[in-house]
């Protein structure tokens, strides 16, 4: 029976790279996120944003992610309502997805909002991403185009380091790419310790 590994962190964490560290290593990911964005092109889910959130989202008939986020990380109502339009129909494609890597012995589930959306209770293991506040912001200024307000209102929106690696089975501090990567080392060697006892 292949093992779910939930991966989260807050923004800016470095949660994907940790992730494709792990698929380099041979263990299959699903970035939750990724495949929301391809998700969000679906008619189905077009249509459902369209009708609760209105034209002022779209642009030349596509959504908008920018003016999107703009209102759901200003009202948490808000974003609970996307979520509940968004997290189903990713949930649905995951199950399949697992079906089509049933072979692997573990899987990496990679996403920011385990937590919040409830999908950690579908994990066997847990593992968080950490970093200092300052190096996340400074990733996302870096890769993004947003402000530091904007930043701190999605990590407002988010659980904190401390309530997230209180439900963990492993943390791994992502100050630096180097220090990551043998932490992650050290998982995987437990783990295959783990698999050979199960």
């Amino acid at each position: 029976m292949t093992k779910i590994i939930g991966l989260t962190g807050g923004i800016g964490s470095g949660k994907t790279t940790i992730a494709n560290y792990f698929h380099s290593c041979g263990i299959p990911i699903y970035i939750a996120d990724d495949e929301a964005r391809k998700l969000m092109q679906s008619s189905e889910i077009v249509v459902a944003i369209k009708s609760t959130f209105g034209d002022i989202v779209f642009e030349n008939g596509n959504i908008n992610r920018e003016k999107l986020a703009k209102i759901v990380f200003n009202e948490p109502a808000r974003l609970a309502q996307l979520n509940a339009i968004v997290h189903p129909a990713v949930k649905r494609h995951f199950k399949q997805w697992l079906v089509d890597n049933k072979a692997a012995a573990y899987i990496i589930y990679e996403t920011a909002i385990l937590f919040e959306s409830g999908s950690y209770k579908d994990c066997d293991l847990i593992i968080t991403i950490t970093a200092p506040v300052e190096t996340r912001i400074q990733r996302v200024l870096e890769r993004d185009k947003t402000t530091r307000e904007a930043i701190l209102k999605r990590m407002g929106a988010q659980w904190t380091d401390e309530k997230r690696t209180s439900k963990s089975d492993f943390v791994v501090e992502n100050s630096t790419i180097e220090i990551a990567k043998r932490e992650v080392d050290q998982i995987l060697k437990i783990l295959k310790i783990k698999q050979k006892h199960t």
